[in-house]
């Protein structure tokens, strides 16, 4: 499979925020967000085609890392993505998959299923994306049943980038069109943005939201600790 890194940090986001990690980054996309942070593996996929044993090698070099996140690009279009995760599992380690919840989950090991429902302000334009890719996007972002079978699986939240308080509503959309109870607190809001100011201007937005929803907020540590930098 291609892998575009392979590295040893701390969670920046999420439940699991702080929590040492190792994450494995494929790369190939099923989608074009404009705001995607992480180009290399969408936009213009790069990387290194490693086996399944390879990569296992490559994680337990790590061994005091209990945590496996495997992302990308999206991890779940990556043929060889099962045999991975068993191999992970078969090493012991607790895995979360970040994923947009565009695939079905099947039956591959996954402790926590990190999920990251697309909004409107995720379709880039035409003339930086092409109108294929734009069309692509848009009947590839919104997958209710993919969602609700990811939901139902086991452990999971639903992570979604903001930018304005109409994706507060458009997320609360995205919720309810699940089909099956989700618990506020499983619904988490982070802010769009690459840079410490863009994320501390919409801070306020989404502390708000939580007081009013029940939800939960979610900072993007990586980026206040290191900046928008590859292997971090």
């Amino acid at each position: 499979m291609l892998i575009a890194e392979i590295f040893y940090s701390i969670q920046g986001e999420g439940t699991l925020v702080g929590v040492p990690s190792v994450f494995i980054r494929t790369s190939g996309c099923n989608l074009r967000c404009r705001w995607c942070d992480t180009p290399y593996a969408s936009w213009e996929p790069k990387g290194d085609e490693m086996s399944v044993a390879e990569v296992a090698a490559a994680v337990s070099q790590y061994s005091a890392a209990a945590h496996v996140v495997v992302t990308g690009g999206e991890p779940m279009i990556a043929k060889e993505m099962p045999a991975l995760l068993a191999a992970l599992r078969a090493a012991g380690k607790h895995i979360t998959i970040e994923t947009a919840g565009t695939v079905l989950p099947g039956e591959v090991p996954c402790d926590l299923a990190s999920i990251s429902p697309k909004l409107a302000n995720s379709t880039p334009d035409v003339a930086t994306a092409g109108a294929a890719w734009v069309a692509r996007h848009e009947a590839v972002r919104r997958q209710p049943d993919v969602l609700r079978a990811w939901c139902q699986r086991g452990e999971f939240q639903l992570k979604f980038v903001i930018s304005s308080s109409e994706d507060i509503v458009a997320a609360a959309q995205v919720v309810d069109s699940i089909g099956v109870p989700i618990p506020p607190d499983r619904v988490l809001v982070m802010a769009e943005g690459i840079s410490v100011e863009a994320l501390r201007s919409r801070q306020e937005l989404l502390v708000e939201t939580c007081k009013e929803r029940g939800w939960r907020y979610s900072p993007r540590l990586h980026i206040d600790l290191f900046g928008n930098r590859r292997g971090t």
